[in-house]
């Protein structure tokens, strides 16, 4: 090639030649020798290789580049997975134990308190951390054990207070420290006239106002158990006495609440009173009856062998002995009426046409009272009913003479009674029904207290008559 120098040497090595095209003659070629030392040769020849090494190097540059980074991206990618192998390897062993604690868990929160975490393992805080979750689900387990077996006698009392309470005939109350009712059984909603599930939530002095006192008596005395009696206006507004008993539930000084059970002891108290009153009854009736005969005898006697020979005011001396012999004769009736109070004889039963007793005891009655219009309804007919005719009478006269008393009493210008006899189909029951024009009852009075003994608002009565009544009936 044109320019080029071509270096060439000979057998001997002390000498070099170059040759040269010359570009300004035609064909025409420099050809040079030189002597010169081999071992500039030999250094010439080396850097000669050199060059071509380096030449040869630089043209494999990018090849070689390419290749080291081929290595290390392959070494990064080994080391980059051996990282995340180990990382996994690492991470398993943090994930599982946490994995097996958080299974455990999910199990006691649904429930199971039977879960279990696997101890062992070689971190020693997993290891620690399971042996505290298996203690605790162990003492959770315990302890719903315990909880479930005391709801267990908690539910089984319960079912027996509820069972005796059901059957116990007395009202039963309980109430906490601010006195609202947070218990009754059935015998109170019957006394009070309310439905149970109304009663519980009121304030027990809402229910019955005057036990407040009683317990703010049983609140500051140092005694559990505290007794006393309560009035209380029943459904039909009848007064009725109720025995109380207060039984407080303290903790040391502190009230917690009390149990309450609540007696009716009015029909008692009537009874006792009625025991009484018939004692009573019996000894004056003994007291009086012997000298009334005597006495009605010699006012007799004396009207009849006196009365021509008292010359002076005869009319007087009339006048005083029959004021005597009709008073003798009240005294009689009263002394008979404390008789029958006091010893009531037993029914004899025997099958009777009642509306034919009603209507001849109301004919009696007509005759003695001819200024009150009376009046019969019957609406049986021939009726014929297992009774004791002489007291069905006796009954019937009591109520009778109570309401025409009533009606003369009060000055009524047209006095009607009227007698309703009735038969209640459904249960067999005949219903015998008094009722008149008079004034009724005065304001104020306990309706409770109509049939006892000696409770009377008329003028002449003794209050033996409805007391009578009530007797024969039971």
């Amino acid at each position: 090639r044109d320019g080029d120098v071509v270096v060439m040497t000979g057998k001997y090595e002390d000498r070099v030649r170059a040759l040269v095209k010359l570009n300004s003659f035609v064909d025409s070629y420099l050809f040079v020798g030189r002597m010169v030392d081999p071992v500039v040769l030999s250094q010439l020849e080396t850097t000669k290789k050199a060059g071509n090494a380096y030449t040869l190097l630089a043209a494999k540059n990018s090849s070689l580049m390419v290749t080291i980074t081929l290595i290390f991206i392959v070494v990064a990618v080994m080391f980059l997975l051996a990282a995340t192998w180990f990382g996994i390897i690492l991470a398993r062993q943090l994930v599982t134990p946490i994995g097996s604690m958080i299974t455990a868990a999910d199990r006691v929160r649904a429930g199971d308190l039977t879960a279990r975490v696997e101890g062992g393992d070689q971190i020693e805080e997993f290891d620690y951390l399971a042996k505290s979750f298996n203690r605790m689900t162990s003492q959770l387990e315990e302890q719903r054990a315990e909880l479930i077996n005391a709801n267990r006698q908690l539910d089984q009392r319960r079912r027996f207070t509820e069972a005796v309470l059901a059957g116990v005939t007395s009202g039963v109350i309980g109430i906490d420290e601010r006195n609202i009712i947070t218990l009754a059984n059935a015998s109170s909603s019957d006394l009070f006239g309310v439905a149970q599930e109304k009663l519980t939530g009121q304030d027990v002095g809402e229910v019955v106002p005057d036990i407040v006192p009683l317990l703010e008596q049983a609140r500051t005395r140092g005694s559990k158990i505290i007794q006393g009696e309560v009035a209380m206006l029943s459904r039909d507004m009848s007064r009725r006495t109720l025995l109380v008993r207060i039984a407080m539930d303290r903790i040391g000084e502190e009230v917690k609440g009390a149990v309450l059970t609540f007696d009716d002891i009015t029909e008692l108290q009537a009874a006792q009173r009625n025991s009484a009153w018939a004692d009573v009854a019996r000894r004056i009736a003994h007291e009086i009856k012997n000298p009334l005969t005597p006495i009605q005898l010699s006012a007799e006697r004396l009207k009849r062998k006196y009365m021509k020979e008292i010359e002076s005011d005869p009319a007087t001396f009339a006048e005083c002995t029959d004021t005597i012999i009709r008073h003798v004769g009240d005294i009689g009736r009263m002394v008979s009426e404390f008789s029958n109070f006091a010893r009531m004889p037993e029914p004899v039963l025997k099958e009777e046409n009642l509306p034919l007793h009603v209507r001849q005891t109301l004919v009696l009655q007509k005759e003695a009272h001819p200024g009150i219009d009376f009046e019969i309804t019957d609406m049986c007919g021939d009726l014929n009913v297992m009774c004791d005719a002489q007291q069905i009478r006796q009954a019937l006269t009591n109520l009778i003479v109570n309401s025409t008393d009533s009606i003369q009493d009060s000055g009524t210008a047209s006095g009607k009674l009227h007698v309703l006899i009735t038969m209640d189909k459904a249960d067999g029951h005949v219903v015998i029904c008094v009722s008149d024009n008079g004034p009724g009852l005065p304001k104020g009075h306990d309706p409770s207290r109509l049939t006892d003994p000696y409770v009377t608002h008329k003028v002449r009565g003794t209050g033996l008559g409805l007391a009578i009544v009530k007797a024969l009936l039971n």
